[in-house]
């Protein structure tokens, strides 16, 4: 076996997109290789070009994915990293909503900043030993779900192959031309998706899209409902915020897709719920409705295997995770358990050693990070 590098990323350098066009060309050469790669990588320039055009002409576009550009987008809001996150090929370096205090609009600010102080009060109280560093980070955690997810305040890399790239361009110029496309959510997205054609290095190529494989974006549900089950594969539905949903599209081998609530429903931080601030909160999130904020109830709708639930219930069950997600994994399991108890023997046996606790008590897992919580308070936790 010979490995060697024949092509990579390096840093300040935009390749133009005939480069990556001819790239893909040799790429496409591979696939009926007559010679050697020497060969196919020295042969005229033309016969590259003409290989490039027939190969997209044909809709085989994987080749097309061969090159990746590293891009940069500052100020960008949240709803279009999670629809670019949602696209499953690429990669993102993201700066955190959940530690980092946000810099949003007069209105939703002067709400955020109110409701860190009245955060950091009742963790304080309620998780005295926690030291006052932690306390901030997780006040602005809890009151970032105030912030619209229109607000551009993200800043993050993403890295993405050259085909790919040309498909999501194509798909929000679809979505900008569907006129059925006309609630006051779709009106604003529609904004977004102009911002960034116009921001977005010139790459994009005619032909090089999915039409022909009626593709669109993953993001936005197809359906209004899918039946829920639990076996090898599981599928299921339920309610949780934009915040949440941000957190969940991390674990690439799962499916998620997302469908707005005819009536807004806000999630309730544990800290407060069943508390007088809990209706305090609801009015103020509430009058914010218009901006979308990340609190705001989706459905969700989530699909993948049983053992790649299990690698989610590794990353979430933990002290250190979002609490929300958190607390939505150990119902998923709940559920998986209960369906497949009479049902499913080897499913149910495989699952059940992950539901002790927290992933601290997972088999063969060893936690090199010092915690807050210990195994038990990490599950009972409410921040």
């Amino acid at each position: 076996m010979k490995i060697k590098v024949i092509a990579s990323t390096k840093v300040g350098y935009e390749m133009p997109k005939e480069e990556a066009l001819n790239f893909s060309g040799k790429s496409a050469g591979i696939c009926y290789l007559p010679d050697t790669l020497e060969t196919l990588f020295n042969e005229p320039e033309e016969k590259t070009t003409k290989r490039a055009n027939m190969t997209l002409k044909s809709g085989h576009h994987s080749v097309f994915n061969h090159p990746t550009y590293n891009l940069s987008l500052e100020g960008i809001p949240k709803i279009l990293a999670m629809i670019l996150n949602n696209e499953k090929m690429y990669n993102t370096s993201e700066k955190s909503a959940r530690y980092t205090k946000m810099e949003p609009s007069e209105a939703e600010k002067v709400l955020y900043e109110k409701w860190i102080e009245i955060y950091k009060k009742e963790i304080a109280k309620a998780y005295p030993k926690i030291d006052e560093k932690r306390v901030q980070k997780l006040a602005q955690e809890n009151a970032r779900y105030l912030i619209s997810v229109f607000t551009p305040a993200t800043v993050m890399e993403y890295t993405v192959n050259f085909g790919q790239l040309n498909y999501i361009a194509h798909f929000f110029e679809n979505f900008i031309n569907d006129e059925t496309k006309n609630t006051a959510f779709d009106i604003k997205l529609k904004e977004v998706f102009k911002e960034f054609l116009e921001a977005i290095p010139d790459l994009q190529v005619d032909g090089l899209n999915a039409d022909m494989k009626k593709r669109g974006l993953s993001f936005f549900a197809t359906r209004k409902n899918r039946k829920e089950e639990f076996g090898e594969n599981y599928c299921t539905t339920y309610l949780a915020s934009f915040a949440e949903l941000a957190q969940a599209q991390r674990h690439r081998t799962l499916i998620y897709e997302m469908t707005l609530l005819e009536e807004p429903k806000y999630y309730i931080p544990p800290i407060i719920r069943g508390t007088e601030l809990e209706a305090k909160w609801l009015k103020d999130i509430e009058s914010l409705k218009d901006y979308f904020p990340q609190g705001m109830l989706l459905q969700i709708n989530e699909r993948g295997t049983v053992e790649n639930f299990v690698l989610k219930c590794t990353e979430r069950i933990c002290g250190a995770a979002q609490l929300e997600i958190m607390e939505q994994t150990l119902h998923t399991m709940k559920k998986y358990l209960d369906e497949t108890k009479e049902t499913n023997e080897e499913v149910y046996k495989y699952l059940l050693p992950y539901s002790k606790g927290a992933r601290c008590t997972f088999p063969g897992w060893r936690c090199e990070q010092p915690c807050v919580f210990g195994p038990a308070g990490a599950i009972n936790r409410k921040i």
